[in-house]
Parts: structure tokens; sequence; C-alpha cells
């Protein structure tokens, strides 16, 4: 064991961790750093910047670990959502399933695990039945739609009229994405020229803006008395329809009827009509909505090999940083290594000790970001989608390299020898995780301890903060804004380390003591973190779980594996004999959990959603809720042109809350969302922005009634 390079690793992460929690403490406290570090809070409430300066503000303080202790689960519950009460469960999970030694830890693991999952099961039910306004329950995503009549959007009138007659209530179709950033474009460009101080007379063509050149589809504004009025709603609708792909989004009139739609196979070709439950309005990844059906099969083909070759050639570094760890080993075979080690000093134990670890901390920084890529392109049709698919393909990432590359690349290195067969990589497990334990020591105090000081800190965002301040006078033009907790990250660092934790327990043991210290950290980083900094925009419904379940038990059948390799070493058959019948029960609680908890992530119980319908219809609320389903989901995003407009930035967000609708139900009908002249009771009625914040005189009906220009407006 390289004590020497463990104490030099341990001295400066120790040192980074504490200067580092210290300037927080201090940085915190200055009002001008209240948008870095509050930002959860000051979305909810106006916070005054104006604090008297005191001596205390520049004093470091335990305050904020007080406040992350004290914070409960409700509490964190209500700020985070289920997904930040699912976090903490891994935290706490691995926080006090390393306090065990095989047998013990094995039945602990699975006791607390099967109580975590019935835990996190009920808490789910609890969470839909406690959000009767989750729209996603009522709304179907159909994709593969096959052309009939004159659009999709007549194929599915068509189709859910004929078999879903009184469960159907409306539909809205998927455009493709240019076409919506062009009606964005417009709709903006339009608002600028309303609000010109001569705008052009009723019924004349306006020209751009003067900096894009002339638009070829110019405005008009046209008087509803217009005799080409209908001509031109026809023409337009007709060229909407052409921007149509085969997907859409079905509204039901109850969830049951929903939730039916979508599991049951619609077509008796399996690869037409294939209907899912959607995702909430804010989680939609509308650019994967238009993705072919047949192809994502090749997609995902693509994605896995993509990720398989990246796992691959990263075993590359992987081995470089192993050659520092085993520099000891190397200097027989390599001068210029032993010179280097006959004068040990602080330099050699540094490069031996400490920076392998931050080599390999810094090349994992660049794996969720490639991962969140390929998922995206892997074509899931929700955000949320995405990050667990990302979850998983970074989970598996470091497992491979941080783990098992590590392991044998150390033992090649170590003894210059290769395996002979698969029956030798329990032996090269039960050999590697010992002698590897003051890698993974000081890779637990990079990643780990610095890790969760960097994250307390927010290096990155400060330094962007500041440079707003200094160089764009507080305009938030290199700020990242409002973020969201990255789970595609932290999970699988999470379940990594409870994983080194499970493996080094029995061989290892003197790992456990630095885990213990970095997940009591992490409980309360994290807590303050979610309380203080990350905002969320939506919830999963606690669907990282299963990832966190499986994971588990991979840990304890590899921990149980190497322990076999152990045995085996000894000469151990009685103990071997054992450890193989504690892998086939720890299997069977396996496959009994997946039976017991996992159907509750994938689906919604028939029973539920029937409760909600009948406490809905009982109370008159179903009404309501069909209302609001139909400019719920809307396509449109604001162009970055206009992300400096405050007006305009308002503007944007009506308009995505009034065009979400395009109820396609017959040919001849414009979409309502676009008929701006319509009564103002009936638009009040159905515009869910209604009870926003926007103030009268934002919108473009509200500017042509200001006007008094009784008129409609639409792109031609």
């Amino acid at each position: 064991m390289n004590v020497a390079g463990l104490c030099t690793s341990a001295g400066i992460n120790i040192a980074l961790c504490t200067g580092l929690a210290s300037l927080y403490s201090i940085l915190r406290k200055q009002p001008s750093n209240v948008s870095v570090y509050f930002e959860q809070r000051i979305s909810q409430v106006q916070v005054n910047e104006e604090d008297p300066i005191t001596f205390d503000r520049y004093v470091p303080s335990p305050s904020w670990i007080l406040r992350a202790w004290e914070t409960t689960e409700e509490d964190l519950l209500a700020i985070g959502g289920l997904d930040a009460v699912v976090f903490f469960r891994i935290v706490l999970f691995w926080l006090w399933v390393h306090c065990a030694a095989l047998y013990i830890i094995t039945f602990c693991a699975c006791v607390l695990l099967y109580i975590e999952s019935k835990s996190i099961a009920k808490k789910r039910i609890t969470y839909i039945l406690g959000n009767p306004n989750k729209l996603s329950l009522f709304t179907v995503l159909v994709r593969a739609i096959p052309f009939s009549g004159e659009s999709y959007s007549d194929s599915v009138t068509n189709f859910f009229t004929n078999y879903y007659p009184s469960s159907y209530l409306s539909h809205q179709m998927v455009y493709f994405p240019d076409t919506i950033r062009q009606l964005v474009k417009d709709a903006e460009m339009m608002l600028k020229m309303l609000k010109a101080p001569n705008p052009a007379p009723s019924g004349s063509n306006l020209g751009g803006c003067g900096l894009c050149g002339i638009n070829k589809k110019p405005f008009k504004i046209l008087s509803k008395n217009s005799t080409d009025s209908d001509d031109d709603r026809t023409e337009f609708v007709e060229d909407l329809r052409e921007k149509e792909c085969a997907a859409a989004l079905v509204f039901f009139r109850t969830r049951y009827a929903a939730l039916v739609a979508a599991a049951t196979q619609q077509s008796p070709n399996p690869m037409l009509w294939v209907t899912d439950m959607a995702p909430e309005p804010p989680d939609v990844f509308w650019a994967n909505l238009c993705v072919p059906y047949k192809l994502l099969w090749v997609r995902k083909l693509g994605v896995y090999l993509a990720a398989s070759v990246l796992m691959v050639f990263f075993f590359v570094p992987v081995s470089f940083v192993q050659s520092l760890v085993y520099l000891d080993k190397l200097k027989e075979n390599f001068l210029f290594v032993r010179k280097l080690s006959e004068k040990r000093n602080f330099i050699f134990d540094m490069i031996t000790g400490y920076l392998p670890s931050v080599m390999l901390t810094v090349l994992l920084l660049t794996v969720p970001p490639l991962m969140s890529t390929l998922a995206a392109v892997e074509g899931p049709v929700a955000r949320s989608g995405r990050k667990i698919s990302a979850c998983r393909k970074v989970m598996f990432f470091i497992v491979w390299n941080v783990f098992f590359s590590n392991i044998l690349s150390g033992s090649v290195l170590e003894r210059f020898d290769t395996l002979s067969s698969l029956w030798d990589i329990p032996l090269q497990l039960a050999n590697g995780v010992p002698s590897l334990a003051v890698f993974f020591m000081t890779y637990i105090l990079t990643s780990g301890w610095t890790g969760l000081a960097s994250e307390l800190m927010q290096p990155v965002v400060l330094l962007c903060h500041w440079l707003d301040i200094i160089f764009f006078k507080g305009k938030p033009v290199l700020g990242y804004g409002p973020m969201t907790f990255p789970y595609h990250t932290e999970i699988p660092r999470l379940l990594h380390f409870g994983l080194l934790g499970f493996t080094g327990s029995v061989t290892a043991p003197l790992l456990l003591p630095f885990l213990m210290v970095y997940f009591i950290l992490a409980y309360l980083v994290y807590r303050n973190q979610f309380i203080n900094v990350y905002i969320t925009k939506y919830d999963t419904g606690g669907l990282y779980w299963p990832v966190a379940h499986n994971t588990i038990i991979f840990s304890l059948l590899l921990t149980q594996v190497i322990v076999l390799g152990v045995f085996t070493i000894k000469k151990a058959e009685v103990c071997s004999s054992c450890t193989i019948a504690l892998i086939i029960c720890t299997l069977l609680f396996h496959f009994f959990s997946r039976q017991r908890f996992f159907a509750v992530f994938h689906s919604t119980a028939a029973q539920v959603v029937m409760e909600m319908d009948r406490q809905d219809e009982n109370s008159g609320r179903l009404k309501e809720i069909h209302d609001h389903l139909n400019s719920s989901y809307c396509q449109f995003q604001s162009s970055p042109c206009s992300t400096h407009d405050k007006q305009v930035k308002e503007f944007n967000e009506q308009m995505r809350s009034t065009f979400g609708s395009f109820k396609s139900t017959s040919r001849t009908t414009i979409p309502k969302a676009l008929e701006l002249g319509t009564n103002r009771a009936d638009a009040d009625d159905k515009n869910p922005a209604k009870n926003s914040n926007y103030t009268p005189g934002n919108t473009l009906a509200d500017l042509l009634r200001d006007d008094g220009d009784d008129s409609m407006f639409y792109f031609s």
C-alpha cells in the first residue's frame, strides 16, 4: 500500500473541501450572489438584495448545514418533487447499508430494499392521487398514423370517432419543428410591426423587418367582413395540414379511457397506430415526436453500438491512469520510471497518489453530456425519459470504466498476465479490489468529497455570474439561469460509490470510513442545493427508483462473486457452496421485487384512475379539465432573438398557451387559437394563461382591440 501517496491525496482533498465549504458559507451571504446560491427561493418569492454590511457576512458559519439537516421530507417533496425524495432515499440507503459485514450485508440490503421499494411504490400512488390536474393521464400519444383521406388529422378523427366514439374528446396534431419555428418567428415579427408608431393599413401587405430581408409569406391583417377571408383561412389550414407528421396527442374524456387506449394494440399491424401515455406538457420532447416509429429501433441500435464503442475506447485513458498508480511496478521495465522512483518526494507521491484520481474524475466529466446526447438521439418522447436513459448509460459506463477496467488493467500492469478464461474473473476481482484500495480511496476523496465541495460552491455558475456583472452590467448573457438537478449525473455517482462500498466491505474495509463521510456530506450538501438552488420543471414520479434497485442488486451479486473468488483462492469449498446459495437467494429476491413493485412504475392502476374519474365527475371538475386540455400541450418555443425583449417574451409565453390547441377535427375549420378576434369570454374560458401573471395588452388580440380594429390576423 502506497501510504505516502494516500496521505498526500487525502491532505490535498481535505484542504480543498474545507476551503471551498468555508468560501461557500461566505459567498452565499453576499447579496450579489443571491441568483447563484438561492435560485430556488427567489423563483418562489421576491427577495430584497439590499442587506446592511455586517461582520457576520464575512465569517464562515455552519448555518446552511443546520438548515439542510432540519428540512423534513415533506418540505423536500414540496420543493423538489418526488424525484428529489427518491434521490435522498438512495443517499440514505447507502448511508445505512454500509454499516453491515457478507450475509449480514445481504440480509440488511434485501430487507431495506424491500421496505424502500414498498414505501416508494406507495408514495408514487399517493403522488398520482394527489395530482388530479395531471393532464397526461387524459392524453395518449399516437404515432405511426397511416395517411388516409386528406391529412393525418382526418385519419385520427375517423379512427377515434369510429372506435372510441363515447370517450374520444379531441386531438392535437404534431407538426415538423421547422414549421413551428417559422410560425413563432412570424408571430414575433408581427408583434413588432403592430407596436410600430405607424402600422400599415388594414388589408395591406406588411414587409419584412429590414434585418432578415423580404418575407416570402408576408402578413395580412384582414377584416372579418372581407370577402377573401374564408378563402384565405382555408388556404392557411391546407398549408398547415401539409406540415403535419404522423403523430398526434389524443385527448379522452376520462383517465380510464386514456389508460385503456394506451395499453391496447390498435391495429393488427403492430407498427401502425402505436399508443402510449403522453408525458406531462413541460416534459414533452417535441423534437422526437416526429421521428418515424419504424426507425426507432435503428436509432436505438446505433446508440447502443456508439455507447459500446465509447466504453471500449475509454479503456485506453483508464489504462494510462492505472500506469501512474503502478509506477513502482513499472520501474523494473522502464528506466526513466526507475530513476524517478529513486528520488521519491512529494511530486512522486502526488503523481502516484493524487494525479490518477484527478485525471479519471476530469475524464468522467465528459461522459454525462455525451450520454445525454446519445439518449436524445435514441428517440425518447419525454425529457425525463432522456434523463433516465442517460442515467442508465452513465451508470453502465462508470461501473465498467471505473471499476472493471481499473481492476483488469491494474491486474495486467501489476502481474503482467491476462485472463485465460471466464472462471478467472472472480479470482481477478478478489485480488484486484484489495490491491486497488488506495486508488479507490483517493478516487472517493477526489470525485466524492471534493466533488461535493464543488457542487456546493458552483464555481462555473459563479464565474459566469461575475463575468455578466463585470462585462454586461448584470444582464444574464453568460449566466446559466434557473438550473434543474442533474439526476443523470449524480444518481450514477451515488450508486457507484455504493457499489464500491459493497465490494470493499469484505475485501477492503478501509474504504468504508471514507464512504460513510461521503454519504453524510452528500446528505447535507444535496439537501441544501435542493432547498436553495435547483428548481423543478418536471417530475418523473419516482421513475429513477427502478434504476437504483437494479444497480443495488447488481452490487450485491458482484460482492458475492468477489467473495466467492476469495473463498476459491482459500480453497474453502463449504463457504463457496454457501456463497453460491446466497447468490441464488439474492436473484430470487430480485425477481420477487420486480414482480411486486415495478408494475407501479411502468403503468397506472385502473382502480386508481377510475377512483379519480369518479371524484372529478361528482365534483364537476371534468369539464374544467377538458377545457384545459385543449391548450395545455403547446409545441411553440421562444426564439433566441427575443430573449432580451420583455414584451416580446411575454407575448411568446402567451402565444404558446393560446396556440397550443391545433384541434383539427374538420377540414374547413381554422384552428380557433388563431381566431384572435373571438369573443373575450370564450377565449378566457379556454385559455389557461388567464390565471397567469400576464398583464392585459401583451397579446395580439388585446393590441388589436386597443387600436379599435375589429380584425383577425393570420399568416398568408
